[in-house]
């Protein structure tokens, strides 16, 4: 009886090590500090628990108190997808912006300064780089979260990347595995298809991966989609075929299988969160991420359960879930050994993400045009943010030029009359018009057609991905809405860019 009670304890905290749960609030809750002494290994950090960078080092503070290896993740990739700048927009350009400029040093040396910026707030481990080949240029999740739409550019920026972040200790996940690039569909509401031979995939998406693996990321992350040429019945994430004989097997990875938050519906609405943690298990996943949505003990409870249940039922073989959580502590360990001491503040940090913003800014110029010295009026055509990116992080030009040039006023327009209410509110000033994806939105480009009919004086500022051509008096393509990328094309616009 006295074994029994062992080996279930065992199976118990081998269930909740690999688990990643978020939680509500900006201080550990009662709650997640007893998980972490039941067993819970790793804990995620969303945009709705930061508020400063000291609260941040605060509260990772607190989980080491409880548990001194605890994993702290969180999904900050800089540029448009930021946790820690949630409030105020990112320090540093994302990876669009990087694979613009094509400086691999450069790249290196912007997830280097955000990889020291996490590890002073005590995080370890960072869902990031994205590694997807953004070869749909409809793709309305990816975008400008990737390097770009060219195979060996995004497999050797993945590369710098990880070698940057984790010269700070801090452990990178490159995702989404196989690749979300050519998707038409966001993952979050529903089961993309890539339906294109393995020859293509070989030679497009899996390039960056294995840039990825061979530079030593210590995580992958699989994407909830569905690959037909590789597996024709189960998403990637539920995949056998795909996380252990390909990605293990054929790419030769050793590191830690991370899932895509295992709440989006791609996965949710069709398999439930519980079987589908099971199953994500059963194929190699190592850890299972949750808490973007789900954030509460008792997603934490149903998943722990469902991993007892499918191992004494001969679902989950048990040796499967031991190696997981294994796989969970050896990164721990890791993360503990390369954990950075105090460092004397790096002012090349501040400033290395504006660099880059100004160099990756793309600049249309009329051969007539002339810096504005007047306050503008900012039109924002703004589109329904996705999910990865959220609606929470400001964006734009708006902010930036009203310190360059006091007076300046804004305003968010969006649907088919954008163009003409626009146009009245600015009531004769000069216009901003500020976009991002134009090629990506019929309403966005009808509505620049009337504003640049009236006021053909129109700066317009791109800050998405930019495949519509170039117009107005002059064209700014920031590739990316970090906070950074905005100074770059504010500066631009008042001739103060460097």
């Amino acid at each position: 009886m006295t074994t029994l009670a062992r080996a279930t304890d065992a199976l118990t905290r081998d269930a909740l090590t690999v688990l990643q749960p978020g939680f509500a609030g900006t201080t550990a809750p009662d709650w997640l500090l007893r998980r972490l002494g039941e067993g819970l290994a790793s804990v995620a950090l969303f945009g709705r628990n930061v508020t400063s960078p000291e609260q941040v080092a605060a509260l990772t503070a607190q989980l080491r108190a409880e548990r001194e290896d605890v994993l702290v993740a969180i999904d900050e990739e800089g540029g448009d997808v930021t946790r820690l700048e949630v409030r105020t927009g990112s320090s540093f350009p994302g990876n669009h912006a990087l694979g613009a400029v094509d400086d691999v040093g450069l790249t290196r040396e912007v997830a280097a300064a955000l990889g020291r910026r996490l590890a002073d707030s005590g995080v370890d481990f960072n869902w990031a780089p994205s590694a997807d080949v953004n070869s749909n240029p409809g793709n309305p999740v990816i975008g400008v979260r990737a390097f770009g739409a060219d195979t060996d550019l995004v497999a050797r920026h993945t590369a710098a990347y990880v070698t940057g972040m984790q010269s700070a200790g801090v452990a990178t996940c490159t995702k989404h595995f196989p690749g979300h690039g050519d998707t038409g569909i966001d993952s979050h509401h529903a089961v993309p298809l890539i339906d294109v031979d393995a020859d293509v995939l070989a030679a497009r998406d899996l390039v960056p991966f294995r840039a990825a693996v061979a530079a030593g990321s210590r995580a992958v992350m699989s994407a909830h989609i569905l690959v037909p040429a590789l597996d024709p019945d189960r998403p990637a994430t539920l995949s056998r075929r795909i996380l252990t004989e390909l990605l293990r097997g054929e790419l030769g990875y050793d590191g830690l299988i991370v899932t895509d938050g295992i709440e989006m519906r791609a996965i949710a609405g069709t398999y439930g969160i519980e079987r589908g943690t099971a199953l994500a298990i059963a194929a190699g996943a190592d850890a299972i991420c949750v808490g973007g949505g789900l954030s509460d003990e008792d997603t934490v409870r149903r998943l722990s359960d469902a991993l007892v249940e499918a191992v004494r039922s001969g679902e989950l073989p048990e040796e499967r879930l031991a190696d997981a959580a294994e796989r969970v502590r050896s990164l721990s360990r890791w993360t503990t050994a390369n954990r950075p001491g105090a460092r004397p503040e790096d002012t090349a940090d501040g400033d290395v993400g504006l660099r880059a913003a100004r160099r990756a800014l793309r600049v249309t110029a009329a051969e007539d045009f002339t810096p504005l010295t007047g306050a503008p009026y900012v039109a924002a055509f703004t589109p329904v943010a996705n999910i990865a990116v959220g609606d929470e992080t400001p964006w734009g030009v708006a902010a930036e030029l009203r310190r360059l040039l006091p007076g300046t006023e804004t305003g968010s327009f969006n649907g088919p009359d954008a163009g003409a209410e626009a146009l009245a509110a600015a009531d004769g000033r000069r216009v901003v018009a500020v976009v991002r994806d134009e090629h990506r939105h019929p309403w966005m480009a009808a509505a620049l057609d009337t504003l640049l009919a009236a006021r053909p004086d129109t700066v317009v500022v791109e800050m998405g991905v930019p495949r519509a051509e170039p117009r107005g008096a002059l064209h700014l393509a920031t590739h990316g809405a970090a906070r950074v990328c905005g100074l770059a094309a504010a500066e631009a616009v008042v001739g103060t860019g460097r």
